[in-house]
């Protein structure tokens, strides 16, 4: 998004992803939740613009959309379509059409906030013409609070010792970001209250949002039982929940009655709306027959949005660690997935039915990976993540899949960032980069 105060854009990870897409595919679809910058930093690349959502124009461009669906699509290339679910049916298939016919690549941009809730049987799936890509809030080292010392990606490329790095962290500034979020409107906010009301306002949104997922169905949430909701999955942020746990969590907590297929029909449609990002399970070569479980860790798209739902500022997640550490471990989580994708990789857990864990594994298109545990901070808890990578990586057939190309234990704060005599990687969150 643009800078408010220094009419200045943040250059985003997203920017190079984006324009190394549309090299290669006649139209890219950028997915992600409202306010994370998506039409910000389309605008950056695109040579042309339609507003599907402009109020002045919207219901003529559903009607034109109607009736005459390429006119919408004169323009410079890339032309951005912005909110384009506004009338799915007809600007898929018609630019789906109309790059089979240009027979080029970089035509358009698609920007959408939600995933329309139904489009034809009859429209094409777009393969091979529409590519979709996903955005996120801004990572710490896009916010500028991450110096970026530690590359993701030197990591899996380069020789992996290092001489120590001394930080400066506290736990007050993580838990301030963490509260703050990576909402560009938050990074530009002239002051800290400022920018703790951002992922409020956003929860606000939420609460009262009618998801306009196409032009024919439209779905207005009941603002308590979406509360309800949030703050369920919220409080199990970091675990496997499954619907009829959360169900059970917000009927304790909740103070409202709806009966479980409403939570799941709600569930859908928040999920629609890039609310919720949950991260599947690894399923790696073992050298035992240990069963491998498969159910997905919950998380939100980002941080803020848990501790908005939950009524948790920066004072109280001080005094309730076990929270903040799950509510760090969104953050941690929602930055790999930002600097992973910049190198086309997967991000996974792992977690098995002896217990054994692993926060994160970042796998590569070529099969390398990276084994990462995620924790506060603190000797006792840093020594807890570095004794389970070893196991894990003691029970990998790594004959077969080859050993981690790093085991990284990332923390909150730490004195220094630096390798333990095992070779894991000791490495605060504010010192790495993609």
């Amino acid at each position: 998004m643009y800078c408010l105060i220094m009419n200045e854009y943040y250059p985003r990870i997203a920017d190079t992803i984006l324009q190394e897409e549309l090299s290669s595919i006649g139209a890219v679809l950028l997915e992600g939740p409202k306010w994370c910058g998506k039409t910000s930093t389309s605008e950056q690349i695109a040579k042309s613009v339609l507003y599907m959502n402009n109020p002045k124009t919207k219901e003529i461009n559903k009607i034109i959309a109607q009736s005459d669906p390429e006119s919408l699509l004169i323009g410079d290339t890339p032309r951005l379509i912005d909110e384009w679910q506004i009338a799915a049916d007809q600007i898929w298939d018609t630019i789906r059409f109309t790059v089979d016919r240009r027979q080029a690549f970089g035509q358009f941009i698609l920007t959408g906030s939600a995933t329309p809730q139904k489009i034809s049987k009859d429209t094409h799936s777009g393969t091979g013409r529409i590519k979709r890509m996903r955005m996120r809030t801004m990572s710490l080292f896009e916010s500028g609070d991450s110096s970026g010392e530690i590359s993701l990606s030197s990591l899996f490329n380069e020789n992996k010792s290092f001489s120590p790095i001394q930080t400066d962290g506290k736990l007050e500034k993580i838990a301030y970001l963490v509260c703050r979020g990576g909402w560009p409107m938050a990074v530009i906010a002239n002051s800290e209250k400022s920018a703790l009301k951002q992922a409020n306002n956003y929860l606000d949104a939420l609460l009262y949002q009618e998801i306009d997922g196409s032009s024919d169905d439209v779905l207005k949430l009941n603002p308590e039982w979406t509360k309800a909701i949030l703050r369920s999955y919220s409080r199990l942020i970091g675990t496997s929940a499954s619907c009829s746990v959360i169900y059970e969590d917000s009927m304790k907590h909740g103070n409202v009655s709806y009966s479980q297929p409403t939570l799941e029909n709600y569930l859908h449609h928040l999920n629609r709306l890039f609310v919720f990002e949950d991260l599947a399970a690894w399923n790696p070569n073992l050298r035992s027959r240990t069963a491998i479980r498969t159910s997905p860790t919950r998380y939100l798209t980002d941080p803020s949005v848990a501790a908005a739902a939950l009524g948790l500022g920066p004072g109280a997640l001080i005094k309730d660690l076990k929270t903040f550490g799950f509510l760090f471990e969104n953050m941690a989580i929602r930055d790999f997935r930002t600097y992973g994708q910049s190198m086309g990789a997967q991000v996974y857990h792992y977690r098995d039915h002896n217990n054994l864990e692993c926060d994160c594994v970042v796998v590569l298109p070529d099969g390398r990976y990276a084994l990462i545990e995620i924790k506060l901070g603190g000797k006792t808890l840093i020594d807890d993540g570095i004794k389970s990578l070893n196991k894990l990586e003691s029970n990998l057939n790594t004959e077969d899949m080859g050993k981690p190309a790093f085991k990284m234990v990332l923390c909150a704060v730490s004195p220094y960032a630096y390798m333990d005599p095992s070779g894991v990687i000791i490495c605060p969150i504010t010192n790495l980069k993609n």
